[in-house]
Parts: structure tokens; C-alpha cells; sequence
């Protein structure tokens, strides 16, 4: 890992940061461009490239995880006592999950369903995460191998991130939990109350695969053998990202199928591999970025924005999707499109930096509920 805290979430503010844009040009173009501007290749890639944001905060939710789990290990921590505080933040997490769609519901009430109360969205997903990755610690630490935790550790995660993968297109159609209560069955298989599973929700399967991801790769980043050969290890992290991504195309193509039912887009292992082979190479990218200083110089808007992720997903739906938007929803092309999404990055990145700089670094939860499950000191 990086010699100091500082260059340590740098890399990862870096990332979040990115996941934020890429989130915004997503919110946006779906929120107002007009029917005609939807059928172009343009609002294809924009969507395209809103497959990444979720995977994004998910996997440094894991690696950030990884961090604060070994660093409270380190201290001397019983296992009872990390899963507890670890535990206890994610259920803080859901509990600012349901809190986000209570604000929701209350602002549009009147013509906002009941059950958007219920909905599970991407903070109750990075709460569950981190309850689950919280358990799975807890059981790792708690069998007491003290000589290779830490492979343990990283090993444990990856398996269960893939056993997940591999469960979701069951349980997604021929192994669905019918008999549960849909509030319930919509962690599993984000059935919601429509009768059948929802594409735009962000239930346990597959969406916490990527935070285990995350949690493997950040203990991998943490043990010593990494740490000696730092750069080296960043490198070989893209470079397989690269290959899952190849292996995961030529494993799609293959023409005998595992799953009756598949779904490439929403429940394919191949796509969540992908997924994953992307996340690795950013990692890899935004590490090299950060580490010789190009990342650094003089002010970066996407750490700035990194560092309040939490606030300005907060703010900006409501300027996207809420009564408040900026512009008239499903009415307007491409061009006056991009000058609100510029618009709504300028004032995200205004809000962030009065966050930081004007209000001060004290509320840690605006920073840490989408992607740093604690506050790492900087030094």
C-alpha cells in the first residue's frame, strides 16, 4: 500500500470521484433528454458507462473495508469487537439508506407510491454490504488462523464475491424467495413490489459481489508481499483486470449455457467479471495517476468530489430527478443536456469544496457512508 494515509485515499477519493461523474452524466441524460435524443449512440455510451458508478462505490467500500478491519486488527481488537464497530457502521449506512428515501418520499409527496419507501437503493445495498463483509471477518478471524489472516482474509472474500455471482440468475428467476414478504425478497433479488425482479434496483445479488471483490483486493494490497513490491502489484492487478475481461467475453461466447434463463446485462457471472476486469484496471490507471503525481498537481476535481461522494449523491438527485430539476424532464437534446450536466458538476463540486473547506472535515458521514466505511486519520 501507499507509504502515507494521505497518498492512500488519494487514489481512492480519485476513484470515487470518478464513480460521481460518471454517475451524473448518467442521472442526467436519463432524466432530460427527449425521446429523439434517447434512441441516439450517444444516450447508448452514456448509459453504458452508468453500469460503472454502482461497482465503483461498491468496490471501494471493500477495500476501504479491508483497511479499517485490518487496522482495528492490528490494535489488538478481539473479533467480537471488529465485527461489532464494523457491524454497527454498516447498519448506520442503511439506516442514511432509508432515511435518503423517507426525504424522497416527503418531497414528492402526493404522486411518490408508498412503496418507494421500501426501495432498495444503492446506500441500503452499502449497508448490507458491509453488515455481510462485518460477518464474514468476523468468521475468518474467529477461526483463529493468526499466521496467514491476511491471506485468509483476501482469499475468504473472493470466493464468497463469486459464489454470489454465480447464485444470481437462479435466484433471479427459477430460485426466487416468492414465499417471502416482497420488502424482504427485494434485498434478494430487487423483486420489489412489481412482481418480478427489477433492473434498476440494487439488491443483495449480484450488487455485494463487488464489494467482496473490493474487500479481496484490498487485503491482497495489504499484505507484505504487496507491500514490497507496491508498484509492481498495482500493475499486475490491471493486467489481470485485463484478462478477466478476455476471459470473460470468451467464456459469454461459448455456446453451452449453465443457467435456463440468462441475462447477460443483469445477472451474468461473465458481465459481473467484466465488471470486475474494469475495476482493476481503473484501480491500476487511477494508482499510477496518483502515485507520480499527475494526479495531484495543483487542485483535482475528482478527489474534491471524492471526498463528499456521500453529500453530493445527496443533492444532485434532486436537481436530476426531483421537483426541483433543473431542467424539464424527457424534454430536451443532447446539447442543453450536457450544459445542465456541466452545470450540476460545477455546483457538486462547489458544494464539496464549502463541505471541506468552508464548513469544515467534521461530519465524517457525509464523506464515509458511500465509500470509506470510516474516516481514515490523514496525516
Amino acid at each position: 500500500m501507499p507509504n502515507s494515509a494521505t497518498h492512500r485515499l488519494a487514489y481512492i477519493d480519485w476513484m470515487r470521484g470518478l464513480a460521481c461523474v460518471l454517475m451524473f452524466q448518467t442521472h442526467c441524460y436519463d432524466s432530460w433528454l427527449n425521446p429523439e435524443a434517447r434512441k441516439t449512440t450517444f444516450f447508448m455510451w452514456s448509459q453504458l458507462g452508468g453500469t460503472l458508478p454502482a461497482p465503483l462505490f461498491l468496490f471501494l467500500v471493500g477495500i476501504s473495508f479491508a483497511l479499517v478491519t485490518d487496522k482495528l486488527r492490528q490494535k489488538g481488537l478481539a473479533p467480537n469487537a471488529i465485527a461489532r464497530t464494523t457491524i454497527q457502521r454498516g447498519a448506520e449506512v442503511l439506516g442514511l439508506g432509508l432515511l435518503f428515501r423517507l426525504q424522497e418520499y416527503v418531497i414528492a409527496w402526493g404522486w411518490a407510491p408508498r412503496s418507494d419507501l421500501l426501495r432498495v437503493d444503492i446506500l441500503n445495498t452499502i449497508g448490507v454490504s458491509m453488515m455481510l463483509m462485518g460477518s464474514v471477518c468476523w468468521v475468518v478471524l474467529r477461526l483463529g488462523m493468526t499466521h496467514h489472516v491476511r491471506q485468509f482474509l483476501g482469499v475468504t472474500p473472493g470466493a464468497v464475491a463469486l459464489l454470489i455471482s454465480l447464485l444470481t440468475p437462479p435466484l433471479w428467476t427459477t430460485w426466487r424467495p416468492q414465499w417471502l414478504p416482497w420488502p424482504i425478497e427485494s434485498y434478494i433479488d430487487g423483486v420489489h413490489n412489481l412482481g418480478q425482479p427489477q433492473s434498476w434496483l440494487f439488491p443483495i445479488f449480484p450488487w455485494t459481489a463487488f464489494a467482496f471483490a473490493g474487500l479481496a483486493v484490498g487485503f491482497l494490497l495489504l499484505s507484505d508481499w504487496a507491500r514490497q513490491r507496491e508498484a509492481a502489484v498495482f500493475a499486475m492487478a490491471g493486467a489481470a483486470g485485463v484478462g478477466l475481461i478476455y476471459l470473460a467475453r470468451w467464456m459469454d461466447a461459448r455456446p453451452e449455457q449453465t443457467y435456463s434463463v440468462y441475462d447477460f446485462w443483469h445477472t451474468s457471472p461473465n458481465f459481473f467479471l467484466i465488471r470486475v476486469g474494469l475495476l482493476l484496471a481503473i484501480l491500476a490507471v487511477t494508482y499510477g495517476w496518483c502515485r507520480w503525481g499527475a494526479g495531484q498537481l495543483g487542485f483535482s476535481p475528482l478527489i474534491q468530489l471524492g471526498q463528499t461522494s456521500l453529500l453530493v449523491y445527496w443533492v444532485h438527485i434532486e436537481f436530476v430527478y426531483g421537483r426541483v430539476s433543473i431542467l424539464p424532464k424527457h424534454a430536451v437534446g443532447i446539447r442543453t443536456a450536457s450544459f445542465g450536466l456541466l452545470a450540476i458538476f460545477l455546483a457538486m463540486l462547489l458544494l464539496s469544496i464549502l463541505r471541506t473547506r468552508v464548513i469544515g472535515r467534521g461530519w465524517t458521514w457525509w464523506r464515509t457512508g458511500v465509500a470509506v466505511p470510516f474516516e481514515p486519520q490523514r496525516r
